[in-house]
């Protein structure tokens, strides 16, 4: 599991957004093709790569890798972090899609793992993904124990019963049942919004940020994986199957409360620019200089179409 060595520097603060994001997202790509081995036994290499390459917006792990420039950090637990959240939201998708969970068939503009691989397979790919991610923040040298701990700490937090998993839960346990924004806020906050602060947090944890600093960043992070919900839930009622490569109008059709079915989406709408307001403010208080590519992530969270 050794870094190759062309991932190891990062990009310069003076490249420009959008060339600094190909460059790495390219790295991450590249990364994540040589850590996700197509040698897993009995066909669950192929599965695994299947769910995680060529495909999604890669935010997660770009904002572990803006936060870690912000905050000065370390280059390679950097990678790892954004490698390792990126494995970890693409299981909680295979998952997610399958019969049991939302019974979805298309997912990044393909068919569905369980549906291109059977549903055992697509378990046992999810399950592998989900421990591979705690293998990658966990090399044999080139990343300090202590901070290989927090990393671990901070992804399994944001994962678990207090984050993704309890958020799903919940999910699933509120359909056709009326909740308030309130109660909808703590479920969003849990199944998108705790991997999506958590990645802010990853990268943060990889340089030295002071107590002002780290909260900051933590609101930042807060407000933008709530945007990121309420901008879903908007595109799920605006925008077809082909522009988001996953099925429309699932939610409404499941009987699941969303910001458009309980605020409308004039409100909604509005609701997504006062969070993007939010996080620029919170990123004003970090006192930290690089933070442009943050307040970008946030401005495309809110703008994106898909």
């Amino acid at each position: 599991m050794s870094l190759f060595p062309e991932a190891a520097a990062a990009v310069s603060p003076r490249v420009p957004f959008e060339a600094w994001q190909q460059a790495e997202l390219d790295t991450v790509e590249s990364a994540l093709s040589a850590w996700v081995p197509g040698s897993a036994p009995a066909g669950l290499g192929q599965a695994m790569r299947y769910g995680v390459l060529d495909g999604g917006k890669r935010l997660r792990p770009l904002l572990v890798l803006a936060a870690a420039q912000a905050a000065a950090g370390h280059r390679e637990a950097a990678l790892r972090a954004a490698c390792a959240v990126e494995l970890i939201h693409a299981y909680s998708l295979i998952h997610d899609d399958m019969p049991c969970m939302d019974d979805d068939i298309l997912r990044r503009g393909k068919p569905t793992v369980h549906v291109q691989f059977g549903e055992a397979q697509a378990m046992l790919a999810g399950d592998a993904m989900q421990a591979l991610a705690f293998e990658v923040l966990t090399p044999d040298t080139g990343v300090p124990p202590v901070l290989q701990a927090k990393l671990c700490s901070l992804l399994a937090r944001s994962a678990g019963h207090a984050g993704m998993a309890g958020g799903q839960a919940i999910d699933l346990a509120s359909v056709g049942v009326p909740l308030n924004e309130q109660a909808l806020r703590d479920m969003h906050h849990r199944k998108t919004g705790a991997l999506l602060q958590a990645s802010v947090l990853m990268g943060a944890a990889c340089g030295g940020v002071d107590a002002g600093a780290w909260q900051a960043l933590s609101e930042y992070g807060d407000a933008v994986g709530l945007a990121f919900q309420v901008v879903d839930d908007i595109l799920d009622v605006t925008q077809a199957s082909e522009t988001l490569g996953k099925t429309a109008g699932k939610d409404m059709d499941n009987n699941k409360p969303t910001y458009v079915s309980i605020l409308g989406l004039p409100a909604a709408r509005a609701h997504a620019e006062e969070l993007r307001h939010k996080a620029h403010a919170a990123l004003a208080r970090s006192g930290l200089a690089n933070v442009e590519r943050l307040r970008v992530l946030a401005d495309k969270v809110v703008e994106r179409d898909c």
